[in-house]
């Protein structure tokens, strides 16, 4: 089955009564046009995406198929990141915090307030961030929430 464009959300009331299967994408994968992907139910998919897809990326629930009573939807499964909190007496750091990610071209989310930052894991960075005074890193496995992007595009690129 191939998959050309992102037809709405799970959340959508059109789908509420359909049988889900998921196709897994991972984050840095969400931005990506093309896949060949399998479902968790062995279900064969080809997505091939517009040039839509490198702005907004694929999102959890986006449904990508709907027929018959059968949809297929994006899963963006949970990963390792670094949730980084800069303490309410340092907030000259978020600065400094922003730059260094974003000068290692790495993916940058808000966390849960205005001190909070989250960033996939990699030791070096972590390690790096944990040196800042005032900054606190803890390692944690969750799903990413693209509307809560800062950078503009997601990447691969490591140093």
């Amino acid at each position: 089955m191939l998959c050309e464009k992102i037809i709405g959300n799970l959340s959508d009331a059109t789908y509420g009564d359909a049988t889900v299967e998921y196709v897994d994408i991972d984050w840095y994968d969400a931005f990506t046009k093309i896949h060949k992907k399998t479902t968790k139910e062995g279900t064969e998919v080809g997505i091939r995406l517009d040039n839509e897809v490198l702005k907004k990326g694929m999102r959890q629930d986006d449904v990508l198929y709907a027929e018959n009573g059968k949809v297929i939807a994006v899963n963006i499964p949970p990963c390792e990141v670094i949730e980084v909190t800069v303490s309410d007496h340092h907030p000259e750091m978020i600065a400094k915090v922003c730059y260094e990610i974003g000068n290692r071209h790495a993916t940058l989310f808000w966390g849960d307030n205005d001190h909070t930052f989250i960033t996939p894991y990699n030791e070096p960075t972590c390690k790096m961030l944990s040196d800042l005074h005032g900054v606190k890193t803890e390692v944690k496995t969750i799903k990413l929430d693209f509307t809560k992007s800062i950078s503009s595009s997601i990447n691969k690129h490591t140093h």
